[in-house]
């Protein structure tokens, strides 16, 4: 397992995460993940712990907060091994205080989240996306209380727009807040937006990207096929409406190609899936999902090896669509292309 360092921070993460919303899954969007109790996630923390996944993460909004307490209890003895990051911001119920990242809000579930998890700090706290109804400087003087508290250590973003996320890092460097070091990004074969304004954001400001559903939303798991129904138990059955949208077409075009790289290198079509994300500027770990043993192990394969060059460019080629303006134009047309390359050539080197 290899660790990468969290953007410009001092924090060491694995290039896998676990992620943690199947842990005590209930209601309409979580509760057709499967169900992981506290003995399964106790299993699993084994075997992620075993092959060197040290992060969990997790968020209050998973099933109204039943995945941080099976988290904390299957991490309970072992708490000094394992590295937790926990989203707040989701809504909790139809109170104004229940979402959001208002001050009260922060400071109340930061509280009750240390509860669940049993432990006295979180690694890595990460907002679950951007409150427009809440001033900036305020969240993030918030968040500078908890570091100094010594409840959180590091603190990120999740799905926030450019903009947003570079305001937030302008008010932190002006009034010295911790910096926003990480973002949970959704990023895939079939969901590459990240490249065009979050990832070059990334790469100049030293953010890291967290990527949060790295196989599709479940479609690139080799399960799904051009010309046949989906598997019986697919939870695309009951949750398709609630991840990120795909045109057919580009979904099959994808698969496709994953199809012949599995075939030349002898893996899975998930493992193809994740090996490709893992080489991607700024990725610094892939949070994988898991409904149970056999899965986790097989997407544990996804390291230790690498796809070849050739492989890469044919995987990008069926996955590539048109960026949105202004990149195209940016892209395409010199001078603006001189000026603004495409993100995919600024892999840094290792």
């Amino acid at each position: 397992m290899e660790y990468r360092r969290l953007g410009d921070s001092g924090l060491h993460v694995p290039e896998l995460t676990l992620g943690t919303s199947f842990f005590g899954a209930s209601g309409p969007l979580f509760g057709p993940m499967g169900t992981t109790d506290t003995d399964e996630a106790r299993r699993m923390v084994d075997i992620c712990l075993e092959n060197g996944v040290t992060m969990f993460d997790t968020a209050d909004a998973y099933s109204a907060g039943a995945s941080e307490e099976v988290l904390g209890a299957a991490v309970k003895g072992r708490r000094d091994r394992v590295l937790i990051s926990t989203k707040i911001g989701g809504a909790l119920g139809e109170g104004p205080c229940d979402m959001g990242t208002g001050r009260s809000r922060l400071l109340r579930g930061v509280d009750e989240a240390l509860r669940r998890l049993g432990t006295d700090h979180i690694d890595l706290l990460q907002l679950h996306a951007f409150d427009a109804g809440t001033p900036v400087a305020e969240v993030l003087a918030t968040l500078d209380q908890l570091v100094r508290s010594g409840k959180v250590r590091y603190v990120g973003a999740s799905n926030y727009p450019g903009w947003q996320l570079m305001k937030s890092l302008a008010v932190a460097d002006l009034h010295g807040y911790p910096r926003y070091v990480s973002h949970q990004v959704y990023y895939s074969l079939i969901g590459r937006d990240y490249e065009h304004e979050l990832m070059p954001l990334g790469l100049d400001q030293g953010v890291a990207a967290m990527a949060w559903s790295p196989l599709g939303w479940g479609r690139l798991t080799g399960r799904i096929r051009r010309g046949a129904p989906l598997p019986e138990r697919s939870r695309l059955h009951e949750t398709a409406r609630f991840g990120p949208p795909v045109e057919d077409e580009a979904l099959f075009r994808v698969v496709d190609a994953l199809d012949e790289v599995a075939e030349e290198t002898g893996r899975t079509v998930a493992q193809v899936a994740l090996n490709w994300l893992l080489r991607r500027p700024t990725v610094a770990s892939v949070v994988l999902g898991a409904r149970d043993e056999e899965q986790l192990r097989q997407n544990l394969g996804a390291v230790g090896w690498r796809l070849t060059p050739e492989q890469v460019a044919r995987l990008e080629s069926a996955s590539a669509r048109h960026a949105p303006y202004p990149h195209w134009l940016a892209q395409r047309q010199a001078p603006f292309a001189r000026l603004n390359p495409p993100a995919v050539d600024l892999t840094p080197p290792r």
